[in-house]
């Protein structure tokens, strides 16, 4: 089977890594820490001896260009912190691609929904990257820059986007992540951003990992984006419902926070600072349409009543251990 590198050991790069060994791919998950799946360690493998962590700055293209030969496609399933995305993102983004057009590897990127910017109704692929947030803006020129390359012929490309994740191992730097799915379990109350009636989409995370293996390894997907698939849009209230539900817990009390909160807060914490950017999307629908993925592909995204009931099964053993 063919060798794919991975760069980037958090929960959408571990997911992908696992479900590329699983089906019988050599897998080396990059990371500057080298850790991977069930505590494996830089030198070592896991994922029956199929996955092999490796400990390296990726931003180092001679060196991924090194660990990446023979590789039939590369992922970019990296995350730096929030706030330092203009900073860390372009020579991070610059040495992936580089890499591709080195040695031949499909580059899959795991994007996001940012670069479109506030639009007006459900989002697919073809509107266009009109955001004018610094971290918007950043996404768009990366896509911009591979699809460039792509169209001359130095490099094979791809980009998944989704929405907000949550699921198992979906625990920070997301909406329904540890700030909200244990409060709701607990009978907690949970505070929120924009309006928790307004209908959002959220993508299930088995479901990114699922995707981003499809693209890696079907030629249909090269020279565009693709959003994962994606269940109907619910609101923050509605998710909070079916998580108590699940669980038996009380009917959910959310709490909204006051945008003149939101942006005081900023004026301190760099995460919350970074929030103002992406208010719109919690301040009214923010659908993703995915209809596309799944008519190419012909994969559907998980139903939610079983994407909560995993979910919530995920946070209860958690919480148990």
């Amino acid at each position: 089977m063919a060798l794919h590198v991975i760069v980037g050991a958090g929960p959408v790069g571990v997911g992908t890594a696992r479900l590329l060994a699983a089906v019988g791919h050599r897998v080396r998950l990059v990371s500057r820490s080298g850790r991977g799946p069930a505590g494996g360690a830089a030198g070592g493998t896991a994922g029956g001896g199929r996955i092999e962590p490796v400990a390296m700055d990726a931003t180092d293209a001679a060196a991924l260009a090194e660990v990446a030969g023979g590789a039939a496609a590369l992922y970019n399933c990296a995350n730096p912190a929030y706030h330092r995305w203009p900073r860390d993102w372009p020579p991070l983004a610059a040495a992936l691609l580089a890499t591709a057009e080195r040695t031949g590897a499909v580059l899959v990127t795991m994007g996001n929904l940012y670069g479109y910017g506030p639009v007006g109704a459900a989002m697919t692929e073809d509107l266009p990257l009109a955001a004018t947030g610094s971290k918007g803006r950043v996404r768009a020129r990366m896509w911009a820059d591979a699809l460039a390359a792509h169209r001359a012929g130095r490099a094979r490309v791809t980009e998944a986007r989704a929405s907000d994740f949550y699921g198992p191992h979906a625990t920070a730097n997301t909406v329904l992540g540890e700030r909200f799915v244990p409060r709701v379990l607990a009978g907690r109350p949970v505070s929120v951003l924009g309006d928790p009636d307004a209908p959002h989409s959220w993508t299930y995370l088995p479901d990114v990992a699922a995707a981003i293996v499809v693209l890696g390894t079907d030629e249909r997907a090269l020279g565009r984006a693709w959003h994962v698939p994606t269940a109907p849009a619910l609101s923050q209230r509605a998710m909070a419902r079916l998580f108590a539900e699940q669980a038996g817990a009380p009917e959910p009390r959310l709490r909204t926070v006051p945008a003149p909160v939101v942006w005081a807060a900023g004026l301190v914490s760099p995460l919350m600072r970074e929030l103002r950017e992406t208010a719109h999307q919690f301040a009214r629908p923010f659908v993703l349409d995915s209809a596309a993925f799944t008519e190419t592909f012909g994969v559907q995204p998980t139903p939610v009543d079983t994407a909560v009931k995993e979910t919530v099964a995920w946070w209860q053993a958690r919480s148990a251990a």
